[in-house]
């Protein structure tokens, strides 16, 4: 009964252990850490076509949709449309920084095309034409 009972504790230990250690290393987890903490996180799935990747940088949340289209050899994520999930937050970002978000997009998907929800749209078209 006793060597029973030392089973069950050793048993609840490693998975108490393996329960911490899942935790540590969830990437949901640093995305939530990275965006209090005003950092920059990419999320993403990249098996998975039909998620979403999400972008924190500097306290606002980015959210990326994948369009899947043909390329000249495979098939592969062709566009991407991203939009903040708050506008309000864009406050103090210039178009460097979306310059920054759109060169690490482009270092994951090289063939995409990335098109901005307004107002970004509108900022980086006036800050290339110049």
């Amino acid at each position: 009964m006793i060597l029973l009972f030392r089973i069950a504790i050793l048993a609840l230990i490693i998975y108490l252990f393996y329960t911490a250690i899942k935790f540590i290393i969830d990437p949901k987890r640093k995305l939530e850490s990275a965006h209090e903490q005003k950092r920059f996180f990419f999320y993403d799935i990249p098996d998975n076509i039909r998620k979403n990747f999400l972008i924190t940088y500097k306290g606002v949340m980015f959210e990326g949709e994948k369009y899947l289209g043909t390329t000249d050899k495979s098939f592969e994520v062709v566009s991407i449309f991203v939009f903040p999930h708050n506008n309000d937050l864009l406050h103090g970002l210039g178009y460097e920084d979306f310059v920054f978000i759109e060169n690490e997009i482009k270092l994951r998907y090289p063939n995409a095309v990335i098109d901005w929800k307004s107002p970004i749209k509108e900022l980086l078209k006036k800050n290339r034409a110049d």
